[in-house]
C-alpha cells in the first residue's frame, strides 16, 4: 500500500458500486487507510464476500455493508440515513456504481436509455444532494464521481454509456463550484479501459464488431496504449482514495484520466 494506515483515519466514506472491479477496490484501500467503510451494491452475494475480504483488512466494527437500490430515491436517503447513524456523518462518497450501454442508437430502446441514466447519472446526483447535506454540517468532505474517457470524447456504438457520463463529468464540474464554498470538494476521475468484467466485457464487443478473436483484440488494445497495457482497478482505487485526502485539499472540479497514455494519440 503506497498510503499511509492513518491517512483516512475517523474519516466516513460511502461507496457505491462496491461489487464492482473499481469499487470493490477502493473500498479496500480505503478500509486499510484507516477509514470507516460503507459500501453497497445490489449483488447481496458479492457483498458478503466484499465483507470477508474487508474484515481481513480492518476491524469488522469500521464496516457498514449495506444493499441498496440506488435508482430509488426512498433508497438512497434511507442508506444515506443509515449510514450516518451507524458511524456518525458522511465526509466522502465515491459514485462508482454504473453499467455499460454498447448499442448503436439505431437498435437502442427508450426504456434502456432510462434504466441506463437512472444508474449512471440521476442516482449519483441524488445521492450527492443527500450526502452532501451531511457535509455541509461539518464543512467539509470530498466527493469522487467514477466517469470514464468516454465522457470526454464519443466513440462508436456508445452513445448512451457515453451520453451519461459527460453528464457526470458536467455535474461534477459545475456542482464543485457550489461544493467548494461549504468545504467540499468534488471531483471526477475518468479512466480508459479497466481490467474488470465490464471492461473486459467492452474489449468482447470491440473484438465481435472487428470480427477476431477476444485475445486478439486485447493485444490490440494494448498495443495501442503508450503504457502497453490497460488499467487495472486497484490503479484507478489509488486514484480516488487520494482525492478523498486532505493530499487533494486544492483539487476541484476536475477529471483525471486514467488511460495509460490513450489520450496522446
Amino acid at each position: 500500500m503506497i498510503f499511509s494506515e492513518s491517512a483516512l483515519q475517523n474519516e466516513h466514506v460511502l461507496i457505491t458500486g462496491a461489487t464492482g472491479g473499481i469499487g470493490k477496490e477502493t473500498a479496500k484501500l480505503a478500509a486499510a487507510m484507516g477509514a470507516y467503510v460503507t459500501v453497497t451494491g445490489r449483488n447481496e452475494d458479492k457483498l458478503h464476500r466484499l465483507q470477508k475480504e474487508l474484515e481481513q483488512i480492518t476491524d469488522t466494527s469500521n464496516i457498514y455493508v449495506r444493499s441498496a437500490d440506488l435508482t430509488s430515491d426512498d433508497s438512497r436517503i434511507a442508506l444515506v440515513e443509515d449510514a450516518g447513524v451507524k458511524f456518525g456523518l458522511l465526509s466522502g462518497l465515491v459514485n462508482s456504481a454504473g453499467v455499460a450501454g454498447n448499442q448503436k442508437v439505431e437498435d437502442m430502446d427508450e426504456d434502456f436509455l432510462h434504466e441506463l441514466m437512472d444508474l449512471n447519472y440521476y442516482s449519483a446526483v441524488m445521492l450527492s444532494k443527500y450526502v452532501y447535506k451531511q457535509m455541509m454540517e461539518n464543512q467539509r468532505g470530498a466527493i469522487v464521481n467514477v466517469s470514464s474517457l468516454s465522457g470526454m470524447r464519443g466513440t462508436f456504438a456508445n452513445t448512451a454509456y457515453a451520453g451519461s457520463k459527460f453528464a457526470l463529468i458536467g455535474f461534477t464540474q459545475s456542482f464543485a463550484l457550489e461544493a467548494i464554498e461549504q468545504g467540499v470538494r468534488v471531483n471526477a476521475v475518468s479512466p480508459g479501459f479497466v481490467n474488470t468484467d465490464m471492461g473486459k466485457q467492452s474489449i468482447e464487443r470491440k473484438a465481435e464488431r472487428n470480427d477476431r478473436p477476444y485475445e486478439e483484440q486485447m493485444r490490440a488494445v494494448q498495443a495501442d496504449l503508450p503504457s502497453g497495457h490497460i488499467t487495472e482497478p486497484e490503479e484507478v482505487a489509488n486514484t480516488i482514495v487520494y482525492l478523498l485526502t486532505e493530499a487533494a485539499v486544492n483539487i476541484v472540479g476536475e477529471s483525471v484520466k486514467i488511460s495509460g497514455g490513450s489520450v496522446m494519440r
